[in-house]
């Protein structure tokens, strides 16, 4: 919630990827020791300063945005806009002594809407039954007209991109992981959350769109059964953050925090761990050390984690592919405007991110095809 970043903006990448032993989704003998990039992460708590301009159309907009902050928290004094999109805009300001960040919906598409009332419900879930890990404390919140005060945690985020460029500190990967697992390992009473995701659904749907071959539904569709008659806890699904990102963890003295709470509930286990293998595609210790955590549980685990992980890299190359195409028509014609040497040309950093997803994607296919072979 707090990084500025847009879900869609990729940052350069090389062109050739080399996958150590051990790095997909199925563990492989240890690789040699590689010593990872130096990585230097964003603070997520910068100064409140500046100002909000409310002129022009957009300043309008933000004006609307504040008069329903404050209709809930009338002491909400807003200071400075945090992030922008089409989507949402998050303010952050204070409320007596306590710095808080405001988060309003711009977009009310019925989609945008239904998830926003899911993180505003996660927050008050929250009030009564709260988490293993850090969370921010709910101040206000209105789901008809989708607007949400929380306190502004401490910290900085472990990533400011939703992929990482370099390999992440390995004490930042070693604190994001602890706390999920605490969070995977959580039983809030029933009835509390309920489940994000139909996998039979989606597994149809991205069928129906061409993103998964017959193959990929038989054998996916295959693990799903064995899953269903799997007792224990995966038969019974896993409580997940729903997009555990590195940029959606604050990291502090205090251990660290959790922020974006809108895909919350019950999934097949792993499914956190999936999307951090997948976006971790620069870090291949850190997707290792994932695997081996994801799969330690024994082949049901396996299974839930390969699932999930084919759901998760669809769902980003169906994204970046759409940013791509939108790049490309909003681009200016090739040769009108000078690129500097060294620079990409627009569109060129989402589509190696694209061909990295991908690659990745088959990664995991092979693993799936693989794991339906042993059943």
């Amino acid at each position: 919630m707090y990084t500025a970043s847009s879900s869609v903006s990729a940052p350069p990448r090389p062109q050739h990827r080399i996958v150590p032993a051990g790095a997909g989704p199925y563990l492989a003998p240890a690789p040699q020791a590689v010593r990872p990039r130096r990585w230097v992460a964003g603070t997520g708590t910068q100064p409140i300063s500046g100002r909000i301009d409310l002129s022009g159309p957009q300043g309008a907009q933000l004006k609307i945005a504040i008069a329903s902050v404050h209709r809930i928290c009338p002491e909400f004094n807003p200071v400075q806009v945090l992030r922008r999109s089409g989507r949402s805009v998050l303010i952050v300001g204070t409320t007596g002594r306590t710095t808080a960040v405001a988060k309003c919906l711009l977009d009310h598409s019925p989609a945008w809407v239904e998830q926003f009332r899911h993180e505003i419900a996660s927050y008050r879930s929250f009030v009564r039954h709260r988490p293993p890990v850090r969370a921010p404390r709910l101040i206000a919140a209105d789901p008809e007209n989708c607007t949400l005060v929380i306190e502004r945690m401490p910290g900085r985020a472990a990533a400011l991109s939703r992929h990482p460029v370099e390999a992440p500190p390995r004490a930042d990967v070693r604190a994001a992981l602890g706390a999920i697992a605490r969070l995977n390992a959580w039983r809030p009473p029933a009835g509390t959350f309920d489940a994000p995701l139909d996998y039979g659904t989606r597994i149809t749907r991205y069928h129906e769109l061409g993103l998964f071959t017959d193959r990929d539904r038989d054998d996916l569709q295959k693990l799903l059964h064995g899953l269903a008659h799997a007792g224990g806890r995966q038969g019974m699904g896993q409580f997940c953050h729903g997009d555990a990102l590195l940029s959606n963890i604050l990291l502090s003295p205090a251990g660290p925090v959790l922020v974006d709470w809108e895909h919350a509930g019950w999934y097949l286990p792993g499914y956190d761990l999936a999307t951090l293998w997948a976006v971790l595609g620069d870090a291949p210790l850190a997707r290792r050390q994932i695997s081996q955590l994801a799969q330690q549980a024994g082949p049901a685990s396996r299974d839930a984690f390969l699932v999930n992980l084919m759901i998760v890299l669809t769902r980003e190359i169906r994204t970046y592919e759409t940013a791509v195409q939108r790049t490309m028509k909003e681009a200016p014609p090739a040769g009108s405007v000078p690129v500097p040497t060294g620079a990409l040309a627009p569109g060129e950093e989402q589509r190696l991110l694209l061909r990295r997803l991908h690659d990745d994607c088959a990664m995991a296919r092979r693993a799936v095809r693989a794991a339906v072979g042993t059943r």
